[in-house]
């Protein structure tokens, strides 16, 4: 059983060295595509080719006593393309109460997170929790927390 206990540690150690290690690497790549969003890649622009030019249409003749066609004018479709409006993100849940724990000057209690977000106790646990244990969030006392 002792030697259960001491595997399961070394193994636990280990994997918090490998999270460590993983959330660097994101932190990296994270910069990395912002830097290349911020200076995309400059390429020089072709120039189109000269297209040869249609030979003209002789006329025809005007037929005497026969009034000419009223010219249409040609309407050329404008295929413009309309950038589609970006969505809002939705907030989340766990985000909306970790917006609520940061903006609040004082330490908030699970009572009024409930009042404020209409969440369900079960739901409000759950998600301070998940924002305690990603160090978000810390508890000042039992059932009352604050921005970390």
């Amino acid at each position: 059983m002792k030697e259960l206990k001491k595997e399961m540690k070394t193994v636990m150690r280990d994997l918090k060295q490998l999270t460590k290690k993983a959330e660097k690497l994101g932190a990296k790549i994270v910069k990395l595509e912002s830097t290349k969003k911020a200076k995309p890649a400059a390429k020089p622009k072709a120039k189109p080719k000269a297209k040869p030019k249609a030979k003209a249409k002789p006329k025809a003749k005007a037929k005497a006593g026969v009034k000419p066609k009223a010219v249409r004018s040609k309407k050329v479709a404008v295929s413009a393309k309309k950038a589609a409006p970006k969505k809002a993100k939705k907030m989340t849940a766990s985000d909306t109460i970790l917006s609520f724990i940061r903006n609040s000057n004082v330490p908030v209690d699970t009572t009024m997170l409930k009042k404020k977000t209409k969440f369900k106790d079960n739901n409000i646990r759950m998600i301070v929790y998940r924002l305690k244990k990603r160090g978000e969030i810390k508890s000042v006392r039992k059932g009352v927390y604050e921005k970390a």
